[in-house]
């Protein structure tokens, strides 16, 4: 069977759309004029798989963030999993999402549980997320802890949007940069350029532009190649774990981005730790639960540390303090919390806190950006015109 996306319009003339489940397209027209629906348009949603460019199409974080939220919405209204998962998927859901919960859907039917129908998409669900349904699967309260991912969800895609927007304007500048650059060194310094054929002497900085601007005559076609061939170069090396685990290895030792790396791991693994032990888990299986929330591979490392410090029956505050994670004034908010016996709490004051130092520096830095990305493109455009003026003074000083 087959999930498919259809256009169509009803008795009155009112227009339907919806998602279906058939064996092919001729029995999905089949079952909607049984309906008394006169269909306009049927899509394979198996088709959809990739976008027009050839990359595929997945669960986006908003998607996963709209799934989590409505089902902690549906529990709580006293609908039944199976049957929730039916009605977000009949309804506004996006081709890969509706393909996702149609084979979650379809394992349930199968008598698996829902752990287990979520694991069998670890691509999408980490494997924190999927532990914590098993836990909520298992003392009932599955409601509170799709919410509890949905807030952790909500907050993750607002940062990336936050990021996005920040970078959109500095990046905006640099390729009108770039477009700046290419149309001088193209239209109007070779056009200059028949203004020194006769002059046998010129200055430095006039030989260096017209030289310039001619190699980039001569070199457009490669130079171009070159760009393209480097960008989808990054991207083929980004997907290969070794230069992953290398970049992560070097980006902790640069001074700006060390803060911001560690900064956006203690959210997502504090994040972790509250839910978890809200859930009851223990804490040194909460600790490894939460470290697969880590992207960085040797803050990961250093948390499996800790992990066998506290399996072994050593104190929280020590184990986490020898991490890389962990500032002295978060420090003391654990041992306050370990000795109070109120660790979720100091777990979601100091993912709360972090995010607002984020957010603080994500603002700092995007002050920063757009000044320097001006001063950028105004101090090479303008040296350029400077150097051209300075070119034409030059030559009416020879002719006198």
């Amino acid at each position: 069977m087959a999930l498919f996306s259809y256009k169509a319009y009803d008795s009155s003339g009112a227009k339907v759309d919806g998602q279906i489940e058939s064996s092919d397209k001729t029995a999905v027209l089949a079952q909607l004029k049984q309906q008394g629906l006169l269909t306009t348009e049927v899509k394979d949603l198996s088709d959809t798989g990739k976008s027009v460019f050839g990359f595929s199409s997945k669960v986006s974080l908003a998607d996963l963030e709209f799934l989590t939220a409505e089902l902690s919405l549906l529990l709580e209204s006293g609908v039944r999993i199976d049957r929730g998962i039916d009605i977000i998927k009949r309804t506004k859901a996006k081709p890969a999402l509706a393909k996702l919960l149609t084979d979650i859907s379809s394992n349930l039917k199968k008598g698996k549980s829902l752990s287990d129908s979520f694991k069998a998409h670890d691509d999408i669900f980490d494997p924190l997320y999927c532990n914590l349904i098993e836990l909520g699967e298992a003392s009932g309260n599955l409601s509170e802890i799709f919410d509890g991912l949905a807030k952790d969800l909500k907050f993750r895609r607002e940062l990336q949007r936050k990021i996005i927007s920040s970078l959109a304007y500095p990046m905006v500048i640099f390729f009108v940069c770039m477009l700046s650059i290419f149309f001088i060194f193209n239209f109007i310094i070779p056009k200059m350029a028949v203004m020194f054929n006769d002059v046998d002497s010129l200055p430095w900085y006039t030989s260096a532009m017209l030289s310039a601007s001619e190699w980039m005559l001569q070199y457009q076609g490669l130079l171009v190649v070159g760009v393209i061939t480097s960008i989808f170069g990054i991207i083929t090396l980004a997907k290969k774990p070794e230069f992953v685990k290398w970049w992560q290895k070097i980006s902790l030792k640069l001074p700006i981005m060390k803060k911001a790396i560690i900064t956006v791991e203690r959210i997502r693994f504090n994040s972790g730790l509250a839910m978890m032990v809200k859930a009851g888990v223990q804490i040194d299986r909460a600790i490894g639960l939460s470290a697969g929330n880590i992207k960085n591979t040797a803050l990961k490392r250093e948390l499996e540390i800790a992990k066998k410090k506290v399996k072994s029956g050593s104190a929280l505050t020590p184990a986490l303090k020898q991490t890389s994670l962990y500032p002295d004034f978060y420090i003391s908010l654990l041992e306050v919390g370990e000795e109070s016996g109120n660790l979720e709490r100091v777990f979601d004051e100091i993912a709360n806190r972090s995010r607002q130092e984020f957010e603080s520096w994500a603002d700092r830095m995007t002050t920063l950006l757009e000044p320097l990305m001006i001063l950028f493109m105004g101090g090479f455009v303008g040296g350029v015109v400077v150097v051209m003026l300075m070119s034409m003074v030059s030559i009416n000083e020879m002719g006198i």
